[in-house]
């Protein structure tokens, strides 16, 4: 073998060994950061959330600090409550006629970015509404005939799931209008992790880490989806607002939510 071969396998043999090197100080690194944020206790906010300017929702302990009843002053006395640094409800079995009713955030939003934990018991259902207007008095309507949901369901147990199309009344789903896939719902008893991305009329839904729908609000197709819908009967409901509350749905069952957290991107 020549000199000049032996130059050349050496040099090669050197940067394998530093790639390799790089490559396993980046693992490294991501394994830290992964470790850093699972050590974050429940409803902190991390270093990085406070820099990239996130605002915590719930602290554990006092919901009223951001959240009201829907059409109510303050927080609702009955049918929710604290536990174990959840914000609770409690289930009436009576579905949505009973219990202390849905809450909703304090303060509107439009551009924003949501992320926060859920777990239901067996057979549960909820939600949470966006974009929600408020419609009170005599007259007044429930929050889920003017603002979309993400639908909060125990897939296995509740009969909505096998209701609606193509699961579009699932865990995870545009309710009623578009399934959530791929279809990634922990069981009852066990914590999902979700967020929703609202800016400029798209969004975006998260279900456990993956991306599992997008649509357009006010387009022809969101006309279109709508009209094929449960909603089509609702005046307004297609003209969903620019700005509006975040709700919790209150739908008769025990159902946790924690480490709420909302990014808000209004320019």
């Amino acid at each position: 073998m020549n000199t000049s071969r032996v130059i050349l396998l050496a040099i090669i043999g050197m940067g394998l060994l530093i790639v390799g090197c790089q490559s396993s100080e980046k693992k490294d690194n991501d394994k830290e950061n992964e470790t850093v944020e699972a050590d974050i206790p429940p409803n902190t906010l991390s270093d990085a959330e406070k820099d990239d300017g996130w605002t915590l929702l719930f602290d554990g302990e006092n919901p009223g600090e951001h959240w009201r009843g829907y059409c109510k002053d303050g927080f609702p006395e009955k049918g929710w409550t604290v536990e174990n640094g959840a914000i609770k409800v409690i289930g009436s079995g009576a579905g949505e006629a009973g219990g202390g009713g849905d809450i909703i955030s304090k303060k509107k939003y439009s551009d924003f970015e949501l992320k926060l934990e859920w777990k239901v018991t067996k057979g549960g259902n909820s939600g949470i509404f966006y974009l929600a207007e408020e419609q009170c008095g005599e007259n007044g309507e429930p929050i889920w005939k003017s603002a979309p949901e993400m639908q909060i369901l125990d897939n296995e147990n509740h009969p909505d799931a096998r209701l609606g199309e193509n699961g579009n009344r699932q865990a995870g789903a545009l309710y009623d209008m578009i399934p959530a896939e791929p279809q990634n719902a922990n069981p009852h008893g066990e914590w999902n992790e979700v967020r929703i991305l609202v800016y400029q009329g798209t969004v975006v839904h998260f279900q456990n880490g993956e991306k599992v729908l997008e649509y357009h609000l006010w387009t022809d197709d969101w006309k279109e989806m709508v009209a094929n819908s449960k909603f089509d009967d609702f005046e307004g409901f297609v003209d969903v607002a620019k700005e509006g509350h975040i709700g919790l749905q209150d739908h008769g069952n025990d159902v946790w939510f924690r480490n709420i957290k909302v990014k808000d991107m209004t320019n």
